[in-house]
């Protein structure tokens, strides 16, 4: 009996006490400045009065003053408006509850659906599993891309990034992976995103077979930079409590680099020095706590996909390398293949799974390689090609990939729609190489 109205006890004991009362001493950008008050990074005040109270989450803490940043707009709020802490840990809700559900950044719903208030609450700052106890990647997770499943292959728990510019097919990617996966759940955050482009996504790239194990969280482009942020540790939430209720879980962020962008716009808001780039040193020590948290535990696995947006197609700016060296692995989109109608647009040559060797049979490797053989012999020599100067027979690799070209395209090839699990795609690849002859 204790053990049921202890938490009746505790919220009792919460509404009795004194409740203090600080100050909005300053508004600056999107920054407010509040005194009169005690409350830790991370915890959340009540900035106004009646209808127009704004949420605002704790950034930072000089002597007697608070820096807040607001999970809504500031409109309406003066200085002088009351400023109340709610003295509650930052927690969204977890759990099956929110399956084939679309919910914000806070974890409300936005589907029109039920209230999610019976659902368990789930930390939003948690911590990685240590390192000595969580599990090895050692086991295939079919994705339902025939080029990523055979040429990058993914692993059960293993973290990698989609990285491309703009308008290049991540997000169709993404959805493509939503729907084949073998994985049990899946958990999209949709970081930044044109407004506009939401329902299209939800109906009609990933359709209701796809949301029906799926859970989306969403933060477009005009929200406030402490939601946008929110929404990627909101995601990771709720991927942390199916992992360790021990299902495998694969977690999908589009972007990681609007993810970046808004802790940018935190950073400097509450007097960051800019570093590289514009991004301030918080943007390079969130990336790691961020990404470390998918991945195995000791029960269950998270399999982090993360979209990276390099700017102007340099793969080599600061958040793409910084991405890079944290995942296990990278898949690289082309915008050449884009404009040539080719989809998906792996680029399978610069594209590496750190985990390939401990997830595919030594036959699996074989044919993979075999494959990888050819298609590089017909990089190194396609400008010979295109201008009529290979003489064939000069190299039986690059000989088979010209003879072969159109059944590889082929076979890179798949429809949004078409979903091929990864036995079939082996066997097809196995057919493939066999026919190429010089490629062995």
């Amino acid at each position: 009996m204790r053990e049921l109205l202890a938490p009746q006890l505790a919220r009792a004991v919460e509404a009795a006490r004194p409740q203090v009362r600080g100050r909005v001493r300053g508004i600056v950008g999107l920054s407010v400045e509040v005194s009169g008050l005690e409350a830790a990074v991370g915890e959340t005040l009540l900035l106004g009065e009646g209808a127009a109270q704004v949420p605002a989450e704790v950034v930072a803490a000089e002597g007697s003053r608070l820096r807040c940043l607001p999970l809504g707009h500031l409109t309406g709020l003066a200085a002088g408006a009351p400023a109340v802490a709610t003295r509650r840990p930052s927690d969204v809700p977890v759990g099956p509850a929110l399956l084939g559900r679309v919910v914000d950044a806070l974890g409300n719903p936005l589907d029109g659906g039920p209230p999610l208030h019976a659902a368990p609450r789930g930390p939003l700052h948690a911590t990685p599993p240590p390192a000595m106890t969580r599990g090895r990647v050692d086991a295939p997770l079919s994705l339902g891309v025939r080029a990523l499943d055979t040429l990058v292959p993914a692993g059960r728990g293993q973290r990698f990034g989609i990285f491309a510019g703009s308008g290049v097919g991540k997000s169709s990617l993404l959805s493509m992976i939503a729907r084949g996966t073998s994985a049990d759940v899946s958990v999209l955050a949709l970081v930044g995103e044109r407004g506009r482009e939401v329902r299209e996504f939800l109906e009609d790239d990933l359709g209701p077979e796809g949301l029906a194990r799926s859970v989306v969280v969403i933060a477009t482009s005009d929200e406030a930079p402490v939601l946008r942020l929110r929404a990627s540790l909101t995601a990771t939430t709720i991927a942390e409590s199916f992992r360790d209720m021990g299902a495998d879980c694969v977690l999908m962020m589009d972007s990681l680099t609007r993810v970046a962008m808004a802790q940018r716009e935190i950073g400097l808001s509450v007097g960051e020095p800019p570093a590289t780039r514009g991004y301030p040193p918080s943007v390079f020590a969130l990336m790691p706590r961020l990404l470390e948290r998918a991945g195995p535990g000791v029960t269950g696995s998270i399999t982090g996909i993360y979209t990276v947006l390099v700017d102007g197609d340099d793969h080599n700016e600061p958040i793409a390398d910084s991405a890079r060296s944290i995942l296990d692995g990278h898949v690289v989109l082309d915008r050449r293949l884009a404009t040539a109608g080719h989809f998906p647009t792996v680029d399978v040559l610069e594209s590496v799974s750190r985990v390939a060797g401990r997830v595919t049979t030594p036959e699996q490797k074989a044919a993979a390689t075999a494959l990888r053989r050819v298609l590089a012999a017909h990089r190194d020599a396609k400008e010979l090609i295109d201008v009529g100067a290979y003489q064939p027979g000069a190299n039986p690799e690059v000989d088979a990939a010209v003879a072969g070209l159109p059944a590889i395209n082929e076979f890179l090839r798949q429809d949004i729609h078409d979903i091929t699990p990864a036995p079939q795609a082996w066997a097809r690849l196995a057919q493939l190489v066999a026919t190429l002859g010089g490629g062995r």
